[in-house]
């Protein structure tokens, strides 16, 4: 039966395709994406404080990803309110924190749960902050922003849609004679395709896909900019994907994710890369200017997050509440820091840190 974009596709193909998915470009391009993540996997262990990674890079992700369903907050004020400051907050904000909260907390549990359709409904239903659960009524449609025309209608019939979430699940866990960046691809195809939720899916699918190379070993901690790429070549995420579709061309769209994987890795090591420099660089520097109070530890500690509190010192057991504002302000005070008023309470934001975390560049002024 001919694709019809505006009938609900329930004739969406099971999975593993029926065409060979594991060609030689294909296979050639695993290659290099996994010499890419496991280059990456490395120079994430090789950070000494990884709470730094931990903290951060899935903040950005989560701020692109949201990004892509026009939820736009700035960088700025997501990590002013993951600091744990006091501060009045935008819902978009709020929602992007949740699904870095869900990204972080998800990975910790690859070990016991893999994932399954169950982990798409926990997901979808913390980034959304409502009990969703998979689709029961009809009426879901993709729609262009643009010119607001139905351009894909998926499956309905929540005994449908949950028959095809059973077979996704199955393909990822059990077809292990496939290559796991290739299943990653595949997966990530149907989710969007079968489309089980009302709203969320984009963002739930773009975790889920995170969580996969955390459960097939491919990573160790949320740190890839996915969501990164799709930015940067929207259209033709769009045009890979309905051409699988309309057309059953999978190699194109299998090979597209593959590179952004390859490419994401690779950008996602330098910055990585950088960080670890500017915190030796910061050590070297507080070291020289304040050797009375200098602590490795207590450096670090300006990297967990870029926005840093009194409290954060005294939690952390470096010094207790007053000496910790004499050090957050002496930091301040030879420009590694810079003070500032949230409310009530006062931050202490590290803008070099900052900017190297959200810059497209991996450089960093020195400091003077």
């Amino acid at each position: 039966m001919k694709f019809d974009r505006i009938k609900p596709y329930n004739q969406l193909p099971t999975l593993p395709p029926k065409t060979e998915i594991e060609t030689q470009p294909v296979l050639k391009r695993c290659i290099k994406a996994s010499r890419a993540l496991a280059e990456l996997k490395q120079a994430g262990r090789l950070m000494p404080n990884q709470s730094v990674l931990i903290n951060t890079i899935p903040l950005i992700e989560a701020q692109l990803s949201s990004e892509i369903e026009n939820i736009v907050t700035t960088s700025d004020r997501l990590f002013r309110l993951a600091s744990g400051a006091n501060i009045e907050s935008d819902p978009a904000t709020k929602e992007t924190l949740r699904y870095q909260t869900v990204l972080s907390e998800g990975s910790l549990s690859m070990e016991k749960r893999p994932v399954s359709t169950a982990t798409a409904v926990r997901i979808c239903r913390t980034i959304r902050n409502v009990d969703i659960n998979i689709r029961t009524t009809p009426g879901t449609a993709v729609v262009n922003p643009a010119t607001r025309k139905t351009i894909y209608t998926p499956p309905e019939g929540e005994t449908l849609i949950r028959e095809k979430m059973a077979n996704w699940e199955r393909f990822i866990n059990n077809k292990t004679d496939i290559d796991p960046l290739v299943r990653m691809a595949v997966m990530h195809y149907q989710f969007e395709a079968i489309h089980p939720f009302t709203d969320g899916n984009g963002r739930t699918g773009r975790i889920l896909c995170i969580l996969y190379l955390i459960q097939e070993g491919l990573l160790e901690i949320p740190v890839l900019y996915l969501s990164r790429y799709i930015i940067n070549h929207k259209n033709q995420y769009y045009k890979y994907i309905r051409q699988v579709t309309e057309g059953d061309a999978w190699e194109q769209w299998i090979l597209f994710m593959l590179q952004g994987v390859e490419a994401t890795a690779s950008w996602t090591l330098y910055k990585i890369m950088a960080v670890r420099e500017l915190v030796d660089h910061t050590c070297s520097y507080v070291r020289e200017k304040l050797p009375k109070i200098y602590s490795r530890e207590l450096v670090e500690l300006t990297f967990v997050q870029p926005y840093c509190r009194i409290t954060n010192v005294v939690n952390a057991g470096i010094v207790k509440r007053q000496s910790a504002s004499d050090y957050l302000k002496a930091l301040a005070n030879i420009g590694v820091l810079e003070e500032i008023k949230a409310g009530r309470e006062k931050l202490f934001v590290h803008p070099k840190f900052l900017q190297l975390l959200t810059g497209d560049s991996n450089d960093f002024t020195q400091y003077e």
